[in-house]
Protein backbone atom coordinates (compact mmCIF):
# COMPACT_ATOMS: atom_id res chain seq x y z
CA UNK A 1 0.00 0.00 0.00
CA UNK A 2 1.37 3.22 -0.85
CA UNK A 3 2.99 5.17 2.21
CA UNK A 4 2.69 8.99 1.27
CA UNK A 5 -1.49 8.80 0.00
CA UNK A 6 -2.87 12.64 -0.03
CA UNK A 7 -6.20 13.40 -0.95
CA UNK A 8 -7.76 16.70 -1.19
CA UNK A 9 -7.92 18.60 1.04
CA UNK A 10 -11.49 20.40 0.43
CA UNK A 11 -13.13 17.22 0.31
CA UNK A 12 -12.50 16.76 4.70
CA UNK A 13 -14.45 19.63 4.97
CA UNK A 14 -17.54 19.25 2.24
CA UNK A 15 -20.84 18.34 2.58
CA UNK A 16 -22.13 17.31 -0.45
CA UNK A 17 -25.28 17.42 -2.20
CA UNK A 18 -26.24 14.72 -5.05
CA UNK A 19 -28.58 16.37 -7.48
CA UNK A 20 -30.62 13.99 -10.35
CA UNK A 21 -30.75 17.39 -12.87
CA UNK A 22 -34.22 16.40 -14.28
CA UNK A 23 -35.73 16.25 -11.17
CA UNK A 24 -34.40 18.97 -8.55
CA UNK A 25 -35.17 22.50 -10.10
CA UNK A 26 -36.69 23.91 -13.14
CA UNK A 27 -35.70 27.72 -14.43
CA UNK A 28 -36.10 30.01 -16.95
CA UNK A 29 -32.87 30.40 -18.63
CA UNK A 30 -30.91 33.29 -18.58
CA UNK A 31 -29.70 32.87 -21.66
CA UNK A 32 -31.85 31.04 -24.65
CA UNK A 33 -28.00 30.04 -26.24
CA UNK A 34 -27.77 26.53 -26.03
CA UNK A 35 -31.08 25.64 -24.08
CA UNK A 36 -34.18 23.71 -25.78
CA UNK A 37 -37.67 23.78 -23.65
CA UNK A 38 -39.37 20.59 -24.51
CA UNK A 39 -42.33 20.32 -25.57
CA UNK A 40 -43.28 17.03 -24.46
CA UNK A 41 -43.17 16.63 -20.29
CA UNK A 42 -44.73 14.24 -17.67
CA UNK A 43 -46.45 16.74 -14.92
CA UNK A 44 -43.57 18.33 -12.49
CA UNK A 45 -45.56 16.49 -9.87
CA UNK A 46 -47.22 13.40 -11.27
CA UNK A 47 -45.15 9.75 -10.77
CA UNK A 48 -41.65 9.29 -12.59
CA UNK A 49 -41.39 6.63 -15.41
CA UNK A 50 -38.86 4.79 -16.52
CA UNK A 51 -38.71 7.20 -19.46
CA UNK A 52 -40.27 10.40 -19.02
CA UNK A 53 -38.75 13.50 -18.91
CA UNK A 54 -40.00 16.36 -16.00
CA UNK A 55 -37.59 18.98 -17.78
CA UNK A 56 -35.38 19.99 -14.60
CA UNK A 57 -32.06 22.12 -15.72
CA UNK A 58 -29.32 23.54 -14.48
CA UNK A 59 -31.01 27.30 -14.43
CA UNK A 60 -33.07 25.99 -11.98
CA UNK A 61 -30.19 24.90 -10.07
CA UNK A 62 -28.66 28.40 -9.95
CA UNK A 63 -31.94 29.29 -8.72
CA UNK A 64 -31.68 26.79 -5.54
CA UNK A 65 -28.07 27.72 -4.69
CA UNK A 66 -29.18 30.39 -2.14
CA UNK A 67 -31.32 27.01 -0.76
CA UNK A 68 -28.52 25.17 -0.84
CA UNK A 69 -25.84 27.35 0.72
CA UNK A 70 -28.44 27.60 3.69
CA UNK A 71 -28.96 24.23 4.18
CA UNK A 72 -25.16 24.55 4.71
CA UNK A 73 -23.78 22.35 1.66
CA UNK A 74 -20.29 23.74 -0.27
CA UNK A 75 -20.28 20.67 -2.47
CA UNK A 76 -22.47 19.27 -5.55
CA UNK A 77 -22.38 15.53 -7.12
CA UNK A 78 -24.53 15.84 -10.17
CA UNK A 79 -25.35 12.74 -12.07
CA UNK A 80 -24.52 12.99 -15.84
CA UNK A 81 -25.39 16.02 -17.55
CA UNK A 82 -24.09 15.31 -20.68
CA UNK A 83 -26.14 14.87 -23.90
CA UNK A 84 -28.06 11.45 -24.12
CA UNK A 85 -31.15 10.30 -24.97
CA UNK A 86 -32.28 9.20 -21.17
CA UNK A 87 -34.01 11.09 -18.24
CA UNK A 88 -30.93 9.91 -16.35
CA UNK A 89 -28.42 10.74 -19.12
CA UNK A 90 -26.18 7.76 -18.58
CA UNK A 91 -26.14 6.97 -21.89
CA UNK A 92 -24.08 9.31 -23.10
CA UNK A 93 -24.18 10.85 -26.67
CA UNK A 94 -21.69 13.90 -26.70
CA UNK A 95 -18.89 13.84 -23.63
CA UNK A 96 -18.40 17.50 -24.88
CA UNK A 97 -21.74 18.87 -24.54
CA UNK A 98 -23.77 19.42 -21.60
CA UNK A 99 -27.70 18.38 -22.84
CA UNK A 100 -29.37 20.90 -24.24
CA UNK A 101 -32.64 20.66 -22.21
CA UNK A 102 -30.43 21.17 -19.05
CA UNK A 103 -29.24 24.30 -20.73
CA UNK A 104 -26.08 23.52 -22.18
CA UNK A 105 -22.78 24.48 -21.68
CA UNK A 106 -23.83 27.93 -21.14
CA UNK A 107 -26.09 26.90 -18.11
CA UNK A 108 -23.47 24.88 -16.94
CA UNK A 109 -20.71 27.69 -17.42
CA UNK A 110 -22.86 30.31 -15.78
CA UNK A 111 -23.83 27.46 -12.62
CA UNK A 112 -20.14 26.84 -12.23
CA UNK A 113 -18.99 30.49 -11.92
CA UNK A 114 -22.22 31.26 -9.35
CA UNK A 115 -21.07 27.83 -7.71
CA UNK A 116 -17.78 28.78 -6.85
CA UNK A 117 -18.70 32.33 -6.11
CA UNK A 118 -20.29 30.63 -3.36
CA UNK A 119 -17.37 28.82 -2.45
CA UNK A 120 -19.72 25.31 -3.50
CA UNK A 121 -17.72 22.65 -5.30
CA UNK A 122 -18.98 20.94 -8.15
CA UNK A 123 -17.93 17.57 -9.40
CA UNK A 124 -19.52 15.57 -12.57
CA UNK A 125 -20.27 12.10 -12.96
CA UNK A 126 -18.19 10.20 -15.60
CA UNK A 127 -19.72 7.38 -17.41
CA UNK A 128 -16.46 5.78 -19.07
CA UNK A 129 -17.01 2.52 -18.80
CA UNK A 130 -19.54 2.02 -21.94
CA UNK A 131 -21.43 5.25 -23.84
CA UNK A 132 -24.48 4.94 -25.75
CA UNK A 133 -26.28 3.51 -29.53
CA UNK A 134 -26.71 7.46 -30.49
CA UNK A 135 -22.72 8.23 -29.58
CA UNK A 136 -20.84 9.27 -32.67
CA UNK A 137 -18.27 6.38 -32.95
CA UNK A 138 -20.64 3.54 -31.95
CA UNK A 139 -23.61 5.25 -34.55
CA UNK A 140 -20.85 4.87 -36.98
CA UNK A 141 -20.42 1.69 -37.19
CA UNK A 142 -24.39 0.98 -36.93
CA UNK A 143 -24.55 2.82 -40.12
CA UNK A 144 -21.25 1.36 -42.16
CA UNK A 145 -21.38 -1.68 -40.36
CA UNK A 146 -17.62 -3.73 -40.80
CA UNK A 147 -16.77 -0.64 -43.06
CA UNK A 148 -16.73 1.95 -40.16
CA UNK A 149 -13.03 3.22 -39.15
CA UNK A 150 -14.16 2.73 -35.39
CA UNK A 151 -14.86 -0.92 -35.15
CA UNK A 152 -12.03 -1.15 -32.28
CA UNK A 153 -13.56 1.47 -29.94
CA UNK A 154 -15.87 -1.31 -29.06
CA UNK A 155 -16.53 -5.45 -28.04
CA UNK A 156 -17.69 -6.28 -31.30
CA UNK A 157 -18.62 -10.17 -31.39
CA UNK A 158 -20.18 -10.84 -34.69
CA UNK A 159 -21.92 -9.50 -37.60
CA UNK A 160 -24.96 -7.76 -38.29
CA UNK A 161 -25.21 -5.93 -35.32
CA UNK A 162 -28.77 -5.25 -33.49
CA UNK A 163 -28.84 -2.00 -31.38
CA UNK A 164 -32.98 -1.99 -31.81
CA UNK A 165 -34.50 -5.88 -32.30
CA UNK A 166 -34.41 -7.46 -28.81
CA UNK A 167 -35.48 -10.89 -30.80
CA UNK A 168 -31.57 -11.42 -32.48
CA UNK A 169 -28.71 -11.40 -30.85
CA UNK A 170 -26.78 -7.92 -30.39
CA UNK A 171 -23.53 -9.43 -31.64
CA UNK A 172 -21.79 -6.63 -29.03
CA UNK A 173 -20.98 -6.42 -25.73
CA UNK A 174 -23.41 -4.15 -24.02
CA UNK A 175 -23.51 -2.96 -20.13
CA UNK A 176 -25.44 -5.63 -17.75
CA UNK A 177 -26.24 -6.75 -21.30
CA UNK A 178 -28.55 -3.61 -21.85
CA UNK A 179 -27.67 -3.52 -25.82
CA UNK A 180 -28.48 0.83 -25.22
CA UNK A 181 -24.94 0.54 -23.34
CA UNK A 182 -22.42 -0.47 -25.95
CA UNK A 183 -19.03 -1.26 -23.63
CA UNK A 184 -15.98 0.56 -24.66
CA UNK A 185 -12.73 -1.18 -25.58
CA UNK A 186 -10.35 0.09 -22.74
CA UNK A 187 -7.61 -1.83 -24.47
CA UNK A 188 -7.78 0.43 -27.55
CA UNK A 189 -5.46 3.40 -27.06
CA UNK A 190 -7.16 6.04 -28.90
CA UNK A 191 -10.23 4.63 -26.24
CA UNK A 192 -8.15 5.29 -23.52
CA UNK A 193 -6.91 8.35 -24.75
CA UNK A 194 -10.05 9.67 -25.46
CA UNK A 195 -12.04 9.08 -21.93
CA UNK A 196 -8.27 11.00 -20.25
CA UNK A 197 -9.22 14.21 -22.69
CA UNK A 198 -12.93 14.35 -21.66
CA UNK A 199 -11.74 14.34 -18.08
CA UNK A 200 -8.91 16.59 -18.41
CA UNK A 201 -11.11 19.10 -20.36
CA UNK A 202 -13.88 19.59 -17.95
CA UNK A 203 -11.28 19.97 -15.29
CA UNK A 204 -9.60 22.92 -17.70
CA UNK A 205 -13.40 23.99 -17.66
CA UNK A 206 -13.27 24.41 -13.74
CA UNK A 207 -15.09 21.18 -12.17
CA UNK A 208 -13.68 20.06 -8.93
CA UNK A 209 -13.48 16.43 -9.75
CA UNK A 210 -15.61 13.20 -10.86
CA UNK A 211 -17.39 10.72 -9.48
CA UNK A 212 -16.57 7.30 -11.28
CA UNK A 213 -19.69 5.40 -12.55
CA UNK A 214 -19.14 1.61 -12.71
CA UNK A 215 -15.36 2.15 -12.76
CA UNK A 216 -14.66 -1.67 -11.44
CA UNK A 217 -15.60 -3.19 -14.79
CA UNK A 218 -12.88 -1.06 -16.86
CA UNK A 219 -10.00 -3.88 -16.12
CA UNK A 220 -7.43 -2.49 -18.03
CA UNK A 221 -4.19 -2.73 -16.37
CA UNK A 222 -3.15 0.81 -15.42
CA UNK A 223 -6.27 2.55 -16.74
CA UNK A 224 -6.79 4.16 -13.20
CA UNK A 225 -3.34 4.79 -12.07
CA UNK A 226 -3.29 6.60 -15.54
CA UNK A 227 -6.43 8.51 -14.71
CA UNK A 228 -5.50 9.54 -11.67
CA UNK A 229 -2.07 11.19 -12.60
CA UNK A 230 -3.90 13.11 -15.99
CA UNK A 231 -6.60 14.39 -13.48
CA UNK A 232 -4.37 15.78 -10.72
CA UNK A 233 -1.61 16.93 -13.25
CA UNK A 234 -4.17 19.69 -14.06
CA UNK A 235 -5.63 20.18 -10.64
CA UNK A 236 -4.18 18.44 -7.39
CA UNK A 237 -7.05 19.14 -5.74
CA UNK A 238 -9.89 17.45 -7.76
CA UNK A 239 -11.60 14.72 -6.04
CA UNK A 240 -11.88 11.32 -7.72
CA UNK A 241 -14.77 9.69 -6.82
CA UNK A 242 -15.35 5.73 -7.45
CA UNK A 243 -18.95 3.95 -7.50
CA UNK A 244 -18.04 0.86 -5.77
CA UNK A 245 -20.04 -1.05 -3.34
CA UNK A 246 -18.06 -3.55 -1.88
CA UNK A 247 -14.73 -3.60 0.11
CA UNK A 248 -12.47 -1.57 -2.23
CA UNK A 249 -9.05 -1.70 -0.71
CA UNK A 250 -7.49 -2.61 -4.57
CA UNK A 251 -8.84 0.95 -5.83
CA UNK A 252 -8.13 3.12 -2.75
CA UNK A 253 -4.11 2.13 -2.64
CA UNK A 254 -3.44 6.22 -3.45
CA UNK A 255 -2.62 5.51 -6.86
CA UNK A 256 -6.36 5.43 -8.33
CA UNK A 257 -9.19 7.00 -6.64
CA UNK A 258 -9.81 9.57 -3.36
CA UNK A 259 -12.51 7.68 -1.84
CA UNK A 260 -15.73 5.39 -2.96
CA UNK A 261 -19.56 5.76 -2.58
CA UNK A 262 -19.51 4.73 0.78
CA UNK A 263 -22.40 1.80 1.18
CA UNK A 264 -20.52 0.11 3.73
CA UNK A 265 -21.49 2.68 6.02
CA UNK A 266 -24.70 2.93 4.63
CA UNK A 267 -26.19 -0.48 5.17
CA UNK A 268 -25.55 -1.15 8.52
CA UNK A 269 -26.05 2.38 9.76
CA UNK A 270 -29.76 1.49 8.21
CA UNK A 271 -30.15 -1.34 9.72
CA UNK A 272 -28.80 0.50 13.05
CA UNK A 273 -31.22 2.71 13.07
CA UNK A 274 -34.21 1.24 11.36
CA UNK A 275 -33.64 -1.97 12.44
CA UNK A 276 -37.25 -4.07 12.01
CA UNK A 277 -38.59 -1.74 10.29
CA UNK A 278 -36.92 -2.18 7.04
CA UNK A 279 -38.87 -2.59 4.20
CA UNK A 280 -37.44 -6.06 2.19
CA UNK A 281 -38.96 -5.82 -1.10
CA UNK A 282 -36.79 -2.05 -0.74
CA UNK A 283 -33.61 -3.81 -0.35
CA UNK A 284 -32.81 -7.17 -1.55
CA UNK A 285 -31.84 -6.14 -5.18
CA UNK A 286 -29.21 -2.89 -4.67
CA UNK A 287 -26.62 -4.95 -2.62
CA UNK A 288 -25.91 -2.35 0.18
CA UNK A 289 -27.56 -5.20 3.37
CA UNK A 290 -29.69 -2.54 5.37
CA UNK A 291 -30.27 -5.25 7.04
CA UNK A 292 -30.50 -7.95 9.03
CA UNK A 293 -31.09 -5.65 12.42
CA UNK A 294 -27.97 -4.67 13.93
CA UNK A 295 -27.47 -4.32 18.34
CA UNK A 296 -25.57 -1.06 18.90
CA UNK A 297 -22.57 -3.75 19.66
CA UNK A 298 -22.81 -5.34 16.22
CA UNK A 299 -22.89 -1.74 15.06
CA UNK A 300 -19.89 -1.04 16.72
CA UNK A 301 -18.04 -3.99 15.51
CA UNK A 302 -18.89 -2.90 11.89
CA UNK A 303 -18.04 0.63 12.16
CA UNK A 304 -14.34 -0.29 13.54
CA UNK A 305 -13.89 -2.73 11.05
CA UNK A 306 -14.82 -0.15 8.20
CA UNK A 307 -12.43 2.46 9.94
CA UNK A 308 -9.85 -0.12 9.60
CA UNK A 309 -10.01 -0.80 5.74
CA UNK A 310 -8.48 1.71 4.42
CA UNK A 311 -6.09 4.49 5.39
CA UNK A 312 -7.12 7.39 7.37
CA UNK A 313 -6.00 9.69 4.59
CA UNK A 314 -8.67 8.43 2.29
CA UNK A 315 -11.38 7.47 5.03
CA UNK A 316 -11.35 11.62 5.47
CA UNK A 317 -12.33 11.30 1.88
CA UNK A 318 -15.39 8.68 1.65
CA UNK A 319 -18.55 9.99 0.39
CA UNK A 320 -20.79 8.64 2.99
CA UNK A 321 -24.61 8.29 2.06
CA UNK A 322 -27.75 6.80 2.98
CA UNK A 323 -29.55 6.86 -0.45
CA UNK A 324 -28.77 7.78 -3.98
CA UNK A 325 -30.38 7.47 -7.71
CA UNK A 326 -30.00 3.84 -7.30
CA UNK A 327 -31.88 2.64 -4.36
CA UNK A 328 -35.22 3.63 -2.32
CA UNK A 329 -34.87 6.16 -0.07
CA UNK A 330 -34.40 5.90 4.15
CA UNK A 331 -37.49 7.08 4.27
CA UNK A 332 -39.50 4.66 2.50
CA UNK A 333 -37.42 1.81 3.26
CA UNK A 334 -38.02 2.48 6.98
CA UNK A 335 -41.38 2.91 6.48
CA UNK A 336 -42.39 6.23 6.50
CA UNK A 337 -40.38 6.48 10.12
CA UNK A 338 -39.43 9.72 10.38
CA UNK A 339 -36.98 8.82 13.87
CA UNK A 340 -35.05 6.39 11.82
CA UNK A 341 -34.14 8.93 9.18
CA UNK A 342 -33.44 11.59 11.97
CA UNK A 343 -31.03 8.77 13.50
CA UNK A 344 -29.54 8.07 10.71
CA UNK A 345 -28.29 11.51 9.45
CA UNK A 346 -27.03 12.31 12.95
CA UNK A 347 -24.55 9.24 12.65
CA UNK A 348 -23.93 10.89 8.77
CA UNK A 349 -23.17 14.01 9.75
CA UNK A 350 -20.77 12.89 12.65
CA UNK A 351 -18.86 10.24 10.80
CA UNK A 352 -15.59 10.57 8.75
CA UNK A 353 -15.48 11.36 5.73
CA UNK A 354 -17.50 13.86 3.38
CA UNK A 355 -21.36 13.19 3.72
CA UNK A 356 -23.89 13.45 0.79
CA UNK A 357 -27.18 14.34 0.99
CA UNK A 358 -29.62 12.91 -1.66
CA UNK A 359 -31.63 15.65 -3.57
CA UNK A 360 -35.17 16.07 -1.53
CA UNK A 361 -34.17 13.48 1.29
CA UNK A 362 -33.80 17.11 4.09
CA UNK A 363 -37.34 17.58 2.97
CA UNK A 364 -38.50 14.29 3.51
CA UNK A 365 -39.30 13.10 -0.14
CA UNK A 366 -40.34 9.51 -0.08
CA UNK A 367 -39.88 6.91 -2.92
CA UNK A 368 -39.13 3.49 -3.78
CA UNK A 369 -37.07 1.36 -6.23
CA UNK A 370 -36.15 3.78 -9.47
CA UNK A 371 -37.36 5.52 -11.04
CA UNK A 372 -39.87 5.79 -8.59
CA UNK A 373 -36.59 7.13 -6.10
CA UNK A 374 -36.18 9.58 -8.60
CA UNK A 375 -39.50 11.88 -7.87
CA UNK A 376 -39.02 15.62 -8.76
CA UNK A 377 -38.14 18.00 -5.50
CA UNK A 378 -41.41 18.91 -3.92
CA UNK A 379 -43.21 22.19 -3.83
CA UNK A 380 -42.55 24.01 -0.37
CA UNK A 381 -45.53 23.35 1.21
CA UNK A 382 -44.97 19.70 0.75
CA UNK A 383 -41.50 19.98 2.97
CA UNK A 384 -41.21 18.09 5.86
CA UNK A 385 -39.95 21.10 8.27
CA UNK A 386 -38.67 18.84 11.04
CA UNK A 387 -36.44 17.01 8.85
CA UNK A 388 -35.05 19.89 7.36
CA UNK A 389 -34.36 21.66 10.30
CA UNK A 390 -32.57 18.48 12.01
CA UNK A 391 -30.53 18.56 8.46
CA UNK A 392 -29.64 22.20 9.29
CA UNK A 393 -28.52 21.82 12.72
CA UNK A 394 -26.52 18.97 12.01
CA UNK A 395 -24.25 20.12 9.29
CA UNK A 396 -24.46 23.15 10.93
CA UNK A 397 -22.63 21.67 14.14
CA UNK A 398 -20.28 19.61 11.47
CA UNK A 399 -19.04 22.96 10.30
CA UNK A 400 -18.62 24.59 13.46
CA UNK A 401 -16.87 21.73 15.05
CA UNK A 402 -13.45 20.74 13.44
CA UNK A 403 -13.60 17.35 15.21
CA UNK A 404 -16.99 16.10 13.66
CA UNK A 405 -14.91 16.72 10.11
CA UNK A 406 -11.80 15.27 10.72
CA UNK A 407 -11.46 14.14 14.27
CA UNK A 408 -10.27 10.44 15.34
CA UNK A 409 -13.76 8.30 15.98
CA UNK A 410 -13.07 6.56 19.09
CA UNK A 411 -16.53 4.02 19.98
CA UNK A 412 -16.94 4.93 24.50
CA UNK A 413 -19.71 2.31 24.48
CA UNK A 414 -22.05 0.30 22.91
CA UNK A 415 -25.00 -1.94 24.22
CA UNK A 416 -28.11 -2.62 23.40
CA UNK A 417 -30.04 0.29 22.00
CA UNK A 418 -27.34 2.63 22.93
CA UNK A 419 -24.21 3.79 21.20
CA UNK A 420 -22.01 6.30 22.04
CA UNK A 421 -18.75 7.35 20.25
CA UNK A 422 -16.00 10.39 20.61
CA UNK A 423 -14.70 12.52 17.61
CA UNK A 424 -11.42 13.75 18.58
CA UNK A 425 -9.11 16.54 17.12
CA UNK A 426 -6.38 18.26 18.96
CA UNK A 427 -7.84 18.52 22.31
CA UNK A 428 -11.80 19.43 21.18
CA UNK A 429 -13.49 16.06 21.70
CA UNK A 430 -17.13 16.04 20.82
CA UNK A 431 -19.41 13.36 21.92
CA UNK A 432 -22.36 11.70 20.05
CA UNK A 433 -24.68 8.99 21.52
CA UNK A 434 -27.85 7.43 20.08
CA UNK A 435 -30.40 5.16 21.41
CA UNK A 436 -32.49 3.08 18.82
CA UNK A 437 -35.19 2.06 21.51
CA UNK A 438 -38.88 3.17 21.54
CA UNK A 439 -38.80 3.72 24.95
CA UNK A 440 -35.87 6.44 26.95
CA UNK A 441 -33.19 4.68 28.10
CA UNK A 442 -30.16 5.67 31.09
CA UNK A 443 -26.68 4.03 30.70
CA UNK A 444 -23.42 4.90 32.57
CA UNK A 445 -20.11 3.73 31.76
CA UNK A 446 -16.82 4.24 32.10
CA UNK A 447 -14.58 6.71 29.89
CA UNK A 448 -11.26 5.93 29.73
CA UNK A 449 -10.49 7.44 25.92
CA UNK A 450 -11.04 11.22 26.79
CA UNK A 451 -9.21 13.75 28.36
CA UNK A 452 -12.06 16.34 28.84
CA UNK A 453 -15.87 15.46 29.90
CA UNK A 454 -17.64 18.17 27.98
CA UNK A 455 -21.23 18.47 28.74
CA UNK A 456 -23.10 21.34 27.13
CA UNK A 457 -25.62 19.31 24.49
CA UNK A 458 -25.54 21.13 21.07
CA UNK A 459 -27.76 18.64 19.82
CA UNK A 460 -30.81 16.65 20.84
CA UNK A 461 -32.86 16.20 23.98
CA UNK A 462 -30.76 13.92 26.23
CA UNK A 463 -28.86 14.92 29.54
CA UNK A 464 -25.20 13.60 30.48
CA UNK A 465 -23.62 13.88 33.85
CA UNK A 466 -20.01 12.80 35.03
CA UNK A 467 -19.09 11.34 37.87
CA UNK A 468 -15.46 11.74 38.79
CA UNK A 469 -14.08 9.45 41.79
CA UNK A 470 -9.97 8.91 41.82
CA UNK A 471 -9.84 6.01 39.75
CA UNK A 472 -12.89 6.32 37.47
CA UNK A 473 -14.55 8.86 35.45
CA UNK A 474 -17.73 7.45 34.34
CA UNK A 475 -20.40 8.99 32.09
CA UNK A 476 -23.77 8.81 32.30
CA UNK A 477 -25.69 9.34 29.44
CA UNK A 478 -29.97 10.17 29.51
CA UNK A 479 -31.56 9.84 25.92
CA UNK A 480 -35.27 9.95 24.77
CA UNK A 481 -36.50 6.79 22.94
CA UNK A 482 -35.61 7.04 19.32
CA UNK A 483 -33.46 9.99 20.08
CA UNK A 484 -29.98 10.95 19.91
CA UNK A 485 -27.48 13.84 20.83
CA UNK A 486 -24.21 15.68 20.46
CA UNK A 487 -22.08 17.08 23.49
CA UNK A 488 -19.70 19.68 23.36
CA UNK A 489 -17.43 21.40 25.40
CA UNK A 490 -18.23 24.91 24.30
Amino acid sequence: MAMDITTPDWVKDAVFYQIFPDRFAKGKPHEPKGHWQASSLEGWDATPTLQGYKGGNLWGVMEKLDYLQDLGINAIYFTPIFQSASNHRYHTHDYYTVDPMLGGNVAFEVLLEAAHQRNIKVVLDGVFNHASRGFFFFHDILENGPYSPWLDWFKLLDWPLSAYDGSRPANYVGWADNRALPVFNHDNPQVREYIMQVAEYWLHEGIDGWRLDVPFEIETPGFWQEFRDRVKAVNPEAYIVGEVWFDSRQWLDGTQFDGVMNYLFAGPTIAFTARDRVIMEYVEKPHYYPYPALSAQEYAVKMQKLLTLYPWEIQQTQLNLLSSHDTARLLTIADEDKASVELATLLLLTFPGAPSIYYGDEVGLPGALDPDSRRSFPQQENWDLDLLDCHKQLIALRHRYPALRRGKYRVLHAQDHIYVFARILDGEEVIVAVNTDTSSAKDSFSVTKLTSQPQKVVYGNGRVSWDISEKNIYLEVSLPARGGLIVAGN
